[in-house]
């Protein structure tokens, strides 16, 4: 591709983002005063409780029309201050997406880049890690995570000496099925200088909460919730049926609100990570992650509603 064609499309895409007042507003704004933050327990260092995963959303070609998308929520989520981008080689385009959008947005990007290896044997490892780094088009990636936990024991020494170097920041493990919690725990055990682990939590799939999550409070590992709207099913569950009126009270006024509230006010969860390449669906879940965090009673009192649904 020349340097004119590109040019070209970069001026097409921050103009079109420009025709998104609210979106592009938001990521020149700061960071609002009400987003609520949490802790990873290795540093201290706070993310934002709402992120945004790219699984199939972001997997997209490189016209005009195909990246608006991707690039508005970018840029709705911009205004959160450093919150999670997590991709995958798996995903397809996403990481050459990602690459392509975040020199284009209209504020300088502060977004915590998380991606994976997901290959088997060390040195196809470190081939897909530099690829990665490539794509994106930066020198450091805050989390590298083993995806699923394929080939977990080959690539955790890699994962080791390139944060002991200082190429990535955090170390994390992954899978997105309940079958594999019981694996997730054992390699928890089996790794103590372990920064994340990322799982599958929802209100249609809760079952992390019984024994992995707090094995990750225990052991201080930082927790990232995939799957929030269980694969989707969330909404043809919920849309025929109103809110309850008791939620506007928690600061809740839609769907994706009360299930993604419900998720990071679990002491354990560090961040959820949302899918989305709808600015609009990005603003609406954001919102899910500003004002307060509930207690226990009152998610108690959410999953019994749905219960009922």
């Amino acid at each position: 591709m020349s340097d004119k064609t590109i040019d070209r499309k970069r001026r097409a895409l921050l103009q079109a983002i420009g025709t998104l007042p609210l979106a592009a507003g938001l990521a020149r704004a700061g960071v609002p005063q009400d987003t609520i933050r949490k802790a990873i327990p290795a540093s201290g260092e706070t993310l934002p409780v709402i992120g945004i995963g790219t699984s199939r959303v972001f997997d997209v070609g490189d016209s005009e029309a195909e990246l608006r998308g991707p690039l508005e929520a970018l840029a709705a989520l911009q205004s959160s201050g450093n919150a999670m981008i997590d991709t995958s080689p798996m995903y397809g385009e996403a990481e050459r997406v990602i690459g392509e959008l975040l020199p284009r947005l209209p504020a300088r990007p502060d977004f915590f880049l998380a991606t994976k290896v997901w290959i088997d044997g060390r040195q196809n490892g470190i081939e897909q890690m530099d690829n990665s780094f490539r794509l994106m088009g930066v020198k450091v990636i805050d989390l590298m995570q083993i995806h699923n936990l394929v080939d977990w024991r080959t690539h955790i020494g890699t994962l080791r000496d390139w944060k002991a170097r200082g190429r990535i920041r955090y170390i994390g493990i992954t899978h997105y099925h309940r079958g594999a919690h019981q694996e997730l725990m054992r390699v928890m055990q089996a790794l103590p200088d372990l920064d994340f682990v990322q799982v599958n939590y929802s209100l249609l799939e809760p079952e992390a909460a019984q024994h992995l999550l707090p094995m990750a409070q225990e052991r201080s590992v930082a927790v990232i919730a995939n799957r929030p709207f269980g694969g989707g099913r969330w909404f043809g569950m919920t849309r025929a049926h109103p809110l309850p009126d008791w939620v506007q009270a928690l600061g809740i006024d839609s769907w994706a609100q009360f299930a993604l509230k419900w998720v990071v006010s679990h002491p354990a969860i560090t961040c959820a990570i949302p899918g989305t390449s709808n600015a609009k669906h990005m603003l609406d879940d954001m919102q899910a992650g500003r004002g307060i965090l509930l207690d226990a009673e009152t998610r108690e009192r959410m999953q019994g509603f749905i219960g009922g649904v």
